[in-house]
């Protein structure tokens, strides 16, 4: 789970972090974000920042193995990177962002599932428009590990070895990237905003 970006759009001056801000049962972004990966893939790591001491401290009570990119701020290519060298014996991996809480369990599972059944690369897509988490097949290492600056994968998932995987969820496409986006999202879950 990548969960290093520094997050300007939601605040530019850097006080608040967005993937800690308090969802309506009381649980954070990242926690809600992280909940879902794990009941699919029980061994996840989330990618850091090393100022984030409050953020690892929850996602590890989740059980997640928190892992600190130093280099962060240079694009997320490098956080994925990271992430990769340091579970390159994994058969393949779901990428999930931290900060797409609204993200259906059952996606994760459809996205685990296709993987198994032999997709190099697995894609959710929700009325016509792909999104996010995506899986890799271990067979993609070297070129995810060729990846460059804030484009993440973006670059491999204009193949036409992509399988596409419909799912009845919105949330593919939802993230926390302003204020706005959070008030909205609160908003769907029954609660005013905070």
């Amino acid at each position: 789970m990548l969960a290093a970006g520094r997050g300007r759009r939601f605040d530019a001056s850097g006080q608040q972090d967005k993937l800690l801000q308090k969802l309506a049962d009381g649980l954070s972004v990242a926690q809600h974000s992280a909940q879902n990966l794990l009941a699919v893939m029980p061994h996840s790591v989330a990618m850091l920042r090393p100022d984030t001491p409050v953020l690892a401290d929850q996602l590890q009570a989740l059980g997640i193995d928190c892992l600190v990119c130093h280099d962060a701020d240079a694009g997320m290519a490098n956080s994925l990177k990271h992430a990769l060298r340091a579970t390159a014996d994994s058969a393949g991996w779901l990428i999930a962002l931290a900060d797409m809480p609204a993200v259906h369990l059952s996606t994760m599972m459809q996205l685990f599932d296709a993987l198994q059944a032999g997709a190099g690369i697995a894609v959710p897509v929700y009325q016509g428009r792909r999104g996010n988490p995506v899986g890799f097949a271990h067979q993609y290492l070297s070129q995810l590990l060729y990846l460059q600056g804030d484009v993440g994968a973006r670059s491999l998932l204009h193949s036409d070895l992509v399988t596409q995987v419909t799912v009845d969820d919105p949330g593919i496409h939802e993230d926390i990237d302003t204020p706005d986006a959070l008030m909205l999202h609160l908003a769907a879950m029954g609660k005013p905003g905070a």
